[in-house]
């Protein structure tokens, strides 16, 4: 009796080594080797030193798959083959076979217009796209205020993606489409159709303290919550703490985090929107945090450390596994760049995570310089944080 193949949809490899460009060939031949069919769909990052060896390794990923979607960048780390990589030379490629899977690819620019920056190039998303994919130069495109403005714009349409880097700063930033190698702006994909499963946001962090309402702010200047100077309530929160959550408080460990849902019974982990606190002035009573915070808006502190990414991460892949009814069989993973070795001890921590959780293999993407994900039905760029776009049956 003869055997049975397995159909295979997805696939994806991670290469390294001094020559990118072998690197490339490896992992690219490797991601589409195990496939039922030609790809559909190519996602790949490229991370080294040279500049110019990791665009020409770029530009061989994508000549290697000339009849699929091709679309990737730089990073300062990659995340592929159940591993992550960071500040060395390596690629990663994910290739995928969608035939249930629309793909609508878009370029955006930034273009004066009047007294401030237009972005252009975005498509009116169709009744049937269920994600988009996004790519951005942090450098030189506002992906803050274009994330932020998204889910209004595209209908609550949820966004997915990262910040590219590259081990050179911003001068080494590349974002690679559709055979072509860009510079600035962001590319990105619509995603319709039954193969696309959802999206995972896991910011990682757990609340302390009660939750507050701001009873005095401007812009990202908090100074009073409930009534009292902002640093006040924040100094004696601390001093409250146990010795080891003020050390790691102390150590940039602290957080805020905004509730998204304001008429809450009650506000608890999983339940804000996290973000840093920036600085605190004694003088004056404040606090100054990572966004735009308005008067009457409930809040609470929160830490981050490895063992509350961690079982974060692992709590929301279990949840998520069971609401996808089974159907994930390959994903798109964006880590943030203080993750991995910095804050787990292994750049495999999450990669790791993710395929045992879910139970797949083809889990590839890279280490952000921000991460694009939805928080309680809205898009956000994040830090500290990983994000998954998730594809199957």
């Amino acid at each position: 009796m003869s055997g049975v193949r397995a159909v295979a949809r997805f696939g994806d490899a991670l290469a390294s080594g001094a020559d990118l460009v072998s690197a490339a060939e490896r992992a690219a031949t490797e991601a589409v080797r195990s496939l039922d069919g030609p790809a559909d769909l190519v996602f790949f990052s490229v991370c080294g030193p040279d500049t110019e060896e990791v665009v020409l390794a770029g530009e061989r990923v994508m000549g290697m798959v000339p009849g699929a979607v091709s679309i990737g960048c730089t990073s300062s780390g990659v995340i592929g083959g159940g591993r992550g990589v960071e500040g060395q030379g390596a690629v990663s490629v994910w290739a995928a076979r969608l035939p249930e899977v629309t793909m609508t690819p878009f370029r955006l620019d930034v273009v004066p217009e009047g007294d401030h920056l237009a972005v252009i190039g975005m498509h009116e998303p169709s009744p049937e796209d269920r994600a988009a994919l996004l790519l951005a130069d942090p450098y030189r495109f506002p992906a803050q205020s274009f994330v932020e403005r998204s889910t209004d714009a595209l209908g609550g349409l949820p966004i997915v993606g990262g910040l590219a880097d590259g081990m050179g700063g911003e001068r080494s930033v590349r974002l690679f489409f559709e055979g072509e190698v860009i510079d600035a702006g962001a590319i990105g994909l619509l995603l319709g159709g039954s193969g696309v499963v959802g999206t995972m946001v896991s910011q990682g962090c757990r609340p302390i303290g009660p939750a507050m309402a701001i009873t005095g702010a401007e812009g990202n200047l908090i100074t009073d919550l409930a009534g009292v100077p902002a640093y006040e309530r924040l100094e004696s929160l601390v001093n409250a703490l146990p010795e080891e959550e003020q050390e790691l408080a102390a150590a940039g460990g602290l957080h805020i985090g905004i509730a998204m849902d304001e008429y809450a019974d009650r506000h608890e982990r999983g339940d804000f929107l996290i973000r840093s606190v920036a600085g605190a002035d004694p003088e004056d009573g404040s606090i100054t945090i990572g966004d735009m915070v308005e008067v009457g808006q409930t809040v609470r502190f929160q830490v981050r450390d490895r063992d509350t990414a961690d079982t974060d991460l692992l709590e929301r892949l279990d949840v998520f596994g069971e609401d996808s009814g089974g159907r994930i069989s390959g994903a798109l993973l964006f880590s943030c760049n203080g993750r991995g070795a910095s804050m787990f001890d292994s750049a495999d921590h999450d990669v790791r995570a993710v395929r045992r959780a879910l139970g797949i293999d083809a889990v590839t993407g890279f280490f952000a310089a921000g991460e694009v994900g939805p928080v309680a039905g809205r898009n956000h760029v994040h830090s500290y944080t990983a994000c998954l776009l998730a594809f199957g049956d």
